[in-house]
C-alpha cells in the first residue's frame, strides 16, 4: 500500500525475501529463526502500540479517530488496546460468556 509506513512495507518485503530462498533447508532455518526472535519482539510491538495510543488519547483524540488511525477498528478496541487488552484475552472472555450463557 502506497501510505504505509516504510517499516512495515520492509517487514513485508523480509517475509518475501524467505519466500524467494529457493533452498528448502536454508530457508526453514531462515524462517526457524525469524520466528524465534518473533516471539520476543510481537509483545513489544503491543506494548508500543499501546504506548502510542494513550499517547493519542491524551492529545485529545477521540477512541472514534484512534480507531480509524488503526485501520478502522471500532472505538471499543482501541479502547482495549490502550487498556492493553489483546485479542486472544477478549476471545477467552467471548468464548467463557458463550460457556455460561449456554450452561443457564
Amino acid at each position: 500500500m502506497a501510505d504505509e509506513p516504510e517499516e512495515v512495507t520492509r517487514l513485508v518485503e523480509a517475509i518475501k525475501a524467505f519466500e524467494a530462498i529457493e533452498d528448502d533447508e536454508a530457508c526453514a532455518v531462515a524462517v526457524s529463526q525469524a520466528l524465534a526472535h518473533w516471539t520476543d519482539q510481537q509483545p513489544r510491538l503491543r506494548e508500543l502500540r499501546q504506548q502510542r495510543v494513550q499517547a493519542l488519547k491524551a492529545k485529545g483524540k477521540t477512541w472514534e479517530e484512534i480507531g480509524r488511525l488503526l485501520g478502522g477498528i471500532s472505538a471499543a478496541r482501541a479502547q482495549q488496546i490502550a487498556a492493553g487488552v489483546s485479542g486472544a484475552q477478549r476471545r477467552k472472555k467471548d468464548e467463557a460468556a458463550k460457556k455460561k450463557a449456554a450452561e443457564e
